[in-house]
């Protein structure tokens, strides 16, 4: 079992680190794991132990990149906080950046843990929307209603129908999620 701190931390943050930066240089099709292995100081059977594959790699790495920095804006009410937060979403999620991690997430994740991980993510945040509107005493959905009728609509646009990707379509899946509260 890895330690949340210690070398295991540090090999980590190498590695990822490493990835990012060759991505950038070098470019996805010629990535491998001896080379990421190389620039983050350890030996490609470390990378190998821990990550499985190069995919697994990338999908660990897309998790982290997926993670939110900060807690969502509070506008002042619910519809202004989920809406800013439905089209910050959609942008990240809808660039090229945010499309390749999500790919990456996907094809190495054989079990979905690292799919479930930015479920959480996106449930956390909508969580915290939704109890700032309950502490304002604003009737509020679910999280899982959040889910069903904004980010899973938006994830299945940025997957298989690209198009109507805009702040308008963010704004209409609030106002589907906040419908019937």
């Amino acid at each position: 079992m890895a330690r949340p701190g210690g070398r295991s931390a540090r090999v980590q943050e190498a590695v990822h680190a490493a990835v990012r930066d060759l991505l950038g240089e070098v470019g996805r099709d010629a990535l491998t794991v001896p080379l990421v292995a190389a620039r983050a100081g350890v030996t490609p059977s470390t990378v190998y132990r821990r990550w499985g594959d190069l995919r697994e790699l990338l999908s660990d790495v897309a998790v982290e990149r997926l993670r939110p920095d900060a807690d969502p804006a509070d506008l002042g009410g619910l519809r202004a906080d989920l809406e800013a937060w439905a089209e910050q979403f959609l942008d990240e999620m809808a660039s090229p950046a945010g499309r390749a991690y999500i790919r990456d997430v996907l094809l190495g994740d054989p079990d979905g843990e690292n799919a479930g991980r930015c479920s959480a993510y996106a449930a956390q945040q909508i969580g915290v929307v939704l109890e700032r509107a309950a502490r304002r005493g604003e009737p509020a959905p679910g999280v899982e209603t959040v889910i069903d009728r904004l980010v899973a609509p938006v994830m299945y646009r940025v997957l298989f129908r690209p198009g109507r990707l805009d702040a308008a379509y963010a704004h209409g899946l609030v106002a589907h999620a906040l419908a019937g509260r």
